[in-house]
């Protein structure tokens, strides 16, 4: 048996062997979400695009091949739709939860003007905008509310959060460079949390911001976190990030008080997290501090 990890009612036992990529497959994860049905799909920079696991880490399916440029982020929302965030083609996609393509927002290979180079396609852009911009420049997370309303932290070269509707129309955008509230450096992860508030992983400001739908700061989590990449909340409104900076992975309550944490160096590049029915968690990490060119699924089996 692995020695646990965490603390109190927040303790698992990681399984790292726990997917199994078929044979000769390169897959290095980007991120991670689970269905409805308890299936766990893994994006990954490799050959096969969406990767489906049953909760035993067996192999199911795949699908996805060929449409990727730049695997950044998925989510399966209530009723088993797939939701995709291409970094580098710019746009957002709707898939049924078998890959059959449903809705696409963005223009292919379109970067807004944020001051930030748009010949580069390097992960520091953040560190060159000057002003937010429209959809989109370097896009990273996502979020669907229970309206159907879509929202996308527009990151790596811009600075803003974009409100959709349910077809796909930009409602609104807010965000500008900085560390005020309302403010971003790399707005990474998103998600609309129990009390209907929209969480942000601003990564590289070390928090999450949490905002009503209209975009109304409402306040910033009072734990400091290295880097969150992403906030996952369980059905018992307990929250769970990656810090992709810190390799650490943190368990909260929705309004950011800090539960349990474990991880260390190796685990810096940590990208993703979803849960099942039973109260297991999976984190997108890296193996042996190979940072995102050897990320995987982990299953973190609670105790």
């Amino acid at each position: 048996m692995a020695a646990t990890v965490g603390s109190g009612k927040y303790t698992y036992e990681p399984i790292e062997d726990w997917a199994k990529v078929p044979d000769n497959w390169n897959a290095p994860m980007a991120a991670v979400t689970v269905d409805s049905q308890d299936r766990v799909y893994g994006f990954n920079r490799g050959e096969h695009g969406i990767i489906v696991f049953g909760k035993d880490g067996n192999y199911l399916s795949d699908w996805g091949v060929t449409e990727f440029a730049f695997p950044h982020a998925i989510y399966a929302d209530p009723s088993d739709n797939i939701w995709i965030v291409d970094r580098n083609n710019q746009q957002i996609y709707k898939y049924t939860s078998d890959g059959t393509l449903l809705m696409t927002i963005g223009e292919k290979g379109y970067r807004s003007n944020t001051g930030a180079d748009n010949t580069d396609f390097g992960s520091n852009g953040y560190k060159e905008v000057t002003q937010g911009a429209e959809p989109f420049n370097m896009p990273a997370g996502i979020a669907v509310a229970p309206s159907g309303e879509i929202f996308i932290s527009d990151g790596y070269a811009n600075c803003r959060v974009h409100k959709f509707s349910a077809e796909g129309k930009l409602i609104k955008s807010w965000g500008e460079p900085g560390d005020g509230p309302g403010q971003f450096m790399l707005p990474h992860g998103a998600w609309i949390d129990s009390k209907g508030r929209l969480l942000i992983a601003d990564r590289e400001n070390d928090r999450v911001q949490v905002f009503s739908q209209d975009g109304d700061f409402i306040m910033q989590w009072p734990t400091k976190l290295i880097g969150p990449a992403v906030v996952w909340e369980d059905g018992d409104g307990i929250c769970y990030v990656a810090e992709h900076n810190g390799g650490l992975f943190s368990v909260l309550t929705v309004d950011g008080e800090l539960l349990a944490q474990w991880g260390s160096d190796d685990f810096r590049s940590c990208h993703g997290a979803a849960g099942d029915s039973d109260g297991n968690i999976y984190f997108v990490q890296p193996t042996s501090g190979e940072g995102s060119t050897g990320r995987r699924i982990v299953k973190y089996v609670r105790q």
